[in-house]
């Protein structure tokens, strides 16, 4: 029988926890206890230090040919709001963030109609040559699978092209729920959870780190965010190219899903961040991603097995058009201090957790 003192035995000696105890611990109601077991987890991996880094995230396009039931960034071409950013434009504000002591750019965007590959290289070298030291994280496993449609080629020549030209790790995104009837009803246009996994193996093949993400707080149950996990968990054994698990908390408020959805409280965001870091034993990095839970919740999950908040970011757009409202951009201070009030230990890193500066 399971129960909660024989799921703490299991985490007090290192054990992995199963689907059906992970499901346990989503029932209860015993947040602080949950919350105690993560901290327990993450402590033996992380101690007392919390990591952030410097970035800025740039969106070259949202102008996409899905038009996703929960996104609330995409437009189709002539429609108000849409853009894309000329080459020139993408280099000004890599510049910048690098002037402005960034080591790292995110680049994720819509599925242009009308920009060819070539577009999507060319970028990623003029941001090599413009601002060398920064770090190339860029375009999600729905981007990588389009870019292999509109190229004619295999997800694994694109990915070395884009290797060859500066890209130096992906972000998690287009994972949402990877429970396949869980995607028909949200985002049916993209790829399946299937092909995701297929493309960020390929991706850690390559020799590329990524990041795994969950949008939760829709229309998913416990036993679909669980699902979702242990398929990320499977990978993670067989590759180990996963770096940090980011649960994104669903964002209601220009949200074209016509469901009766209320959105995550911060007993719910608190409770998944936290059994994420007990049910993936093999992540060493749980991000608690301040755009979408804001920056109270975020601070308090460092008590709940969080060692990450992500980063200064700067110019969110994606979190914010679907109705965050919190700032486009915290300083480097802010975020120090949010760890440090906490108790914790702030460590500026680079996007491969080389430390950089502890803090």
């Amino acid at each position: 029988m399971i129960t909660f003192e024989s799921i703490s035995a299991k985490v007090h000696a290192t054990q992995r926890i199963t689907a059906e105890e992970a499901l346990f611990l989503f029932k209860s109601n015993d947040l602080l206890a949950i919350g105690e077991l993560a901290a327990r987890a993450n402590s033996r991996k992380n101690g007392a230090h919390v990591y952030f880094n410097v970035n800025r995230h740039i969106n070259p396009t949202n102008i996409c040919v899905n038009r996703c039931a929960f996104c609330a960034f995409s437009r189709t071409a002539g429609e108000d709001g849409a853009y894309t950013l000329a080459l020139n434009e993408i280099c000004r504000r890599a510049r910048d963030a690098e002037g402005e002591g960034a080591t790292e750019v995110h680049i994720v965007g819509g599925l242009h109609p009308d920009l060819a590959f070539e577009f999507y290289e060319e970028a990623l070298q003029a941001i090599r040559l413009t601002a060398p030291r920064l770090h190339i994280k860029a375009f999600t496993a729905v981007e990588i699978e389009y870019f292999s449609r509109i190229s004619g080629m295999t997800v694994e020549m694109v990915l070395q092209h884009l290797i060859r030209a500066g890209l130096g790790s992906m972000p998690g995104g287009g994972a949402e729920i990877l429970v396949e009837d869980v995607r028909q009803k949200i985002c049916p246009e993209k790829i399946s959870g299937g092909r995701w996994l297929e493309i960020i193996r390929l991706a850690h093949l390559a020799g590329l780190k990524t990041n795994a993400t969950m949008l939760y707080g829709h229309v998913e149950t416990f036993a679909d965010r669980i699902a979702h996990m242990e398929m990320l968990r499977t990978l993670q054994d067989e590759t180990g190219g996963f770096q940090a698990f980011i649960p994104l908390a669903f964002q209601t408020e220009n949200s074209n899903l016509k469901l009766d959805i209320k959105g995550t409280t911060g007993l719910d965001d608190l409770k998944t961040l936290a059994i994420a870091r007990i049910f993936l034993d093999n992540f060493n990095h749980i991000k608690a991603y301040w755009v979408m839970l804001g920056e109270k919740i975020a601070q308090v999950s460092l008590a709940f097995g969080v060692n990450d908040l992500d980063g200064t970011v700067i110019e969110e757009k994606i979190g914010h058009d679907a109705g965050a409202s919190t700032p486009q951009s915290l300083t480097k201070e802010g975020i120090i201090r949010l760890i440090r009030k906490a108790g914790k230990i702030p460590v500026e890193r680079d996007t491969l957790y080389h430390p950089l500066r502890s803090y």
